[in-house]
């Protein structure tokens, strides 16, 4: 048994073990290539956050998901290279509007470069996915193109905030179903159609990654708040601290809102202040994190975990569908 890609997946066959380590590296070198420019500092911005590493959760979706198929079919490689490619970019661009320092344990572009840099860095990343997608046909152009619709969509959603009288918490998990589900689903769906699996099965696999990719941000939500730096390798109550609004932040707004608990409201007016001062940060998460709404986070988090366990059942048993199970375990298991 072989651990290999985020949460460490464990995989039980070597043959998978070998198919899914075999397209990673490719798609390591793919990456690489395309970020290359002739001109130097594009070459050293571009590979910035390549190099710097990363989960890699996409390509090892699409590794998995073409192993309902022809895990060898030539599109397969470039199809992951293209769905990292897009991640990395909306990365640089996701810096420049949250004004992040860090980004992968090293200083973020727009730290290092300048906003004018990283956003046309990103755009430069966007332009080599398209590309490398040209030749995958135009099939897959159109999905790709509707992904990132939907992505930009969820962003500007996000950035525009809930309309009157919209639930924010229905607002948010539909800004996360944009934002991270799109892109999630499009790895899956890439790596069952090139490699050439029947119809249904990729439609099945592209629900299990759309509902994936939610929970996995879920998961980063509640993570923020309730983890220690050691045990996620972030500074506890990052988001918090930017004003990002999180769902455990949410459920506590809907709660306070809904009952007017004189403590639910002092919350939410301690969240609502300086928590550059990190006596209050402190204080916040602590009670934060002996709330309900954290636990009613953790909640959904797994709904929607167990929705993608359960998009899998038809799929024909075998390592690839219990390593994509042992995904949903793994997301669970970071909010747990």
């Amino acid at each position: 048994m072989t651990v290999v890609g985020p949460f460490g997946l464990s995989v039980r066959d070597q043959a998978l073990e070998a198919d899914v380590q075999t397209g990673l590296a490719a798609v390591e070198a793919g990456l690489l290539d395309a970020t290359k420019s002739d001109v130097p500092f594009i070459t050293e911005a571009a590979q910035h956050l390549v190099l710097a590493g990363g989960k890699r959760f996409r390509p090892l979706l699409v590794m998995l998901a073409a192993q309902f198929g022809d895990p060898y079919a030539p599109g397969v490689v470039p199809s992951a290279v293209v769905v990292e490619l897009t991640h990395l970019a909306t990365l640089y661009h996701d810096d420049v509007m949250d004004e992040a320092d860090v980004r992968r344990g090293v200083d973020s572009a727009n730290t290092r470069w300048g906003n004018s840099i990283a956003v046309l860095t990103g755009d430069f990343l966007f332009a080599r996915a398209s590309h490398t997608l040209a030749d995958l046909g135009p099939e897959a152009v159109r999905i790709q193109s509707e992904a990132f619709e939907r992505l930009v969509t969820g962003q500007i959603l996000e950035t525009a905030g809930p309309q009157e009288g919209r639930d924010p918490v229905d607002h948010y998990l539909d800004v996360l179903g944009g934002k991270t589900g799109s892109l999630v689903a499009v790895s899956c769906r890439f790596g069952a159609m090139m490699a050439g699996a029947d119809e249904s099965v990729v439609d099945i696999l592209t629900q299990y990654g759309e509902r994936l990719g939610v929970a996995f941000q879920l998961a980063d939500d509640v993570l923020d708040i309730a983890s220690d730096s050691h045990e996620s390798g972030k500074t506890p109550g990052t988001d918090l601290r930017e004003g990002i609004p999180t769902l455990p932040v949410l459920h506590l707004r809907a709660a306070a809102a809904a009952h007017g608990r004189p403590e639910d409201l002092e919350l939410v007016d301690l969240v609502d202040g300086d928590l550059t001062d990190d006596t209050r940060h402190a204080e916040v998460l602590r009670r934060l994190r002996a709330h309900p709404a954290l636990e009613q986070a953790r909640r959904d988090t797994v709904r929607y975990a167990e929705e993608a366990r359960a998009m899998l059942a038809p799929l024909p048993d075998g390592y690839a569908k219990a390593a994509l199970a042992e995904l949903c375990d793994a997301v669970v298991h970071r909010a747990g």
